[in-house]
């Protein structure tokens, strides 16, 4: 080894002691006979003192290094003068008389700061991503990354799972999310598929017996992006044989809270996890991924406003659609521009307009453009059921149910972070369950899975697939987090009737089915256990856990919001000789040259 001790290591009992570090310099500081200069690795820094007095040929070479230069440095481990300590380093009672300086490789001027984690435009830290992985931030979340990584399979091994790795080259089917695909050479014209989720295969793995199965695996998914989507993911991929939904539930609860202790910088908010109805939670919050770390819960106040002289509210509750409010604590002095702000976002969220009524903060008068369409006792009671006081504002929302959720929804979220809400962080993770086995509404004439095509429907809901089956209620359930979901599964179906039936109801033709899904139907044949399973979101718990905004702020080399990689420049262009091997015709895109 080129060094004896990491530079994060030594302390007050080293001293005295000959050591060799070796590490980049993170910054020098020259006083005239005298040089300073941190070491760093990825376990931390050391001060380094070079005096000319001591080693004329070390303080020399350190003469002529910048930052970032990579150093060997022999020398001697000394406490620090006293009040020079830095309580701020964990070395920091420390330093290194050098004796013996060795220039490994010097080193450009980096175009960013490494030492200091200062804003830097993210184009730049994804072109130089191995300098941006040099600083203390990213190292810290992505060995943040490899405890909780390692937390999970230690904590699976001790409950009897098998790591098994599943095919990257797999069939394409449709389960929702377009697929990266891959050509064939040695079969032209035909492809493989790189896998959204091994899905299908972890069923097989049940059908197969091996009862307990996990996998850290790498999904894809040729999806249009958002600004945190990353075409390639990491999920914990997991299923099991002969359970019943709360077993996964109580298992996966017991796995988050011990993964929290051991790896985040963030806290629990609480160590039991609270479970919401899929229509309570919508119904409260506007939407099946709620943050319930502070209020600015959805009221409705339909019965309040039916008789109204207002004929938006009183023609839609007629309809049968609703009104719904938010209550905003001390915004009921905004002003005309801030309110038609607020409405803007309204109609972006679907909203053909938004009605408001703001309570003056001492004579506690109510005003609002829509206020002389109601009696004093419809607006004392409007403000009653939303528990409005002095100086608060109410949002009010009337339209489908659909676009009701989504623009309280948005409002609810704009809010709370106008308001600074919540006010610490912490990690409040929730059940969802109880999720309608269809969307609301039909695709093509066809019932849409709001889970996927596999997810079983309650056992007392299946005589209602042949009467009506958006009453139909699911095994399906989401693991949510301060506003995310960060896993989502279910009990699978397992017997192949009812699975056909489903492929049935979501257009599926027996022929179809078995020309995407042969093999599972057939291996439900051979006797398929019950069984039921989970896939946890790698990146964006770690970014919780972080406390990190982004997941690509936890993973080492991500895209770009457009799926380019900057610092390799891909996606890029092929040799044409390449193409010719895999039978391949680009049309329209300029070609690079073979050879």
């Amino acid at each position: 080894m080129l060094k004896t001790h990491s530079c994060g290591e030594l302390r007050q009992e080293h001293g005295g002691q000959t050591v060799t570090l070796a590490g980049w310099v993170n910054r020098r500081r020259d006083m005239g006979g005298v040089l300073f200069f941190d070491l760093r690795d990825r376990n931390g820094k050391t001060q380094v003192v070079v005096n000319s007095g001591r080693s004329q040929a070390a303080f020399d070479v350190v003469s002529e290094v910048h930052r970032e230069y990579v150093l060997q440095v022999t020398g001697e481990v000394s406490q620090r003068p006293e009040g020079q300590e830095n309580p701020d380093l964990a070395t920091g009672a420390i330093e290194l008389l050098a004796d013996e300086v060795v220039i490994l490789n010097p080193a450009k001027t980096p175009p960013f700061l490494i030492d200091r984690d200062e804003v830097v435009d993210e184009s730049l830290r994804l072109k130089y991503r191995y300098l941006d992985l040099r600083r203390t931030r990213l190292q810290r979340n992505l060995t943040i990354r490899h405890k909780a990584v390692k937390f999970i399979r230690d904590f699976l091994d001790e409950r009897d799972f098998l790591e098994i790795e599943t095919p990257i080259l797999f069939k394409s089917t449709p389960e929702g999310a377009r697929d990266y695909l891959v050509p064939s050479r040695v079969h032209p014209g035909k492809f493989y598929a790189l896998p959204q989720s091994p899905q299908q295969l972890k069923q097989l793995l049940m059908v197969a017996g091996y009862e307990r199965y996990f996998q850290i695996a790498r999904c894809f998914r040729d999806e249009d992006l958002r600004a945190d989507r990353q075409p390639e993911f990491t999920q914990l991929d997991m299923e099991m044989s002969f359970v019943e939904r709360d077993d996964v539930l109580d298992l996966i609860e017991e796995l988050m809270i011990g993964m929290v202790k051991t790896a985040s910088i963030v806290p629990l908010a609480y160590e039991k996890f609270p479970r919401l109805s899929y229509a309570e939670a919508v119904a409260r919050y506007g939407t099946d991924r709620p943050d319930v770390r502070f209020g600015l819960e959805l009221v409705e106040i339909s019965d309040l406003v039916a008789d109204s002289a207002f004929r938006v509210f009183a023609a839609n509750v007629a309809a049968g659609n609703p009104v719904k409010a938010i209550c905003v604590p001390g915004c009921g002095g905004y002003s005309r521009k801030q309110l038609s702000d607020l409405e803007s976002l309204a109609k972006e969220a679907g909203a053909k307009g938004l009605a408001w009524l703001a309570i003056h903060p001492e004579t506690e008068e109510i005003r609002g453009p829509i206020v002389k369409f109601f009696s004093v006792k419809q607006l004392i009671g409007i403000t009653e059921r939303m528990e409005a006081k002095p100086g608060d504002l109410i949002l009010i929302s009337s339209d489908t149910e659909l676009v009701v959720r989504e623009v309280l929804h948005t409002l609810r979220m704009e809010m709370a972070k106008r308001l600074g809400l919540p006010k610490e962080n912490k990690l409040a993770f929730m059940w969802v369950i109880d999720f309608p086995l269809f969307e609301e509404t039909l695709e093509e004439g066809h019932y849409a899975p709001s889970h996927h095509m596999f997810t079983a429907p309650k056992r007392e809901h299946i005589p209602l697939l042949d009467t009506d089956p958006h009453a139909v209620l699911s095994e399906q359930y989401d693991l949510v987090c301060n506003g995310f979901e960060v896993a989502g599964g279910s009990i699978r179906i397992w017997e192949r009737p009812l699975q056909r039936k489903i492929m049935e109801l979501i257009g599926f033709s027996m022929e179809e089915a078995m020309a995407q899904f042969g093999h599972l139907l057939e291996a439900f044949e051979y006797g398929a256990p019950p069984h039921g399973g989970i896939a946890p979101g790698i990146d964006r718990l770690v970014a919780l856990m972080a406390g990190e905004p982004n997941i690509r702020e936890v993973m080492a080399f991500p895209k770009t919001a457009q799926a380019t990689d900057l610092m390799s420049d891909s996606p890029s262009e092929v040799a044409q000789k390449q193409l010719d091997e895999l039978h391949i015709a680009v049309v329209g895109t300029p070609q690079v040259e073979s050879g």
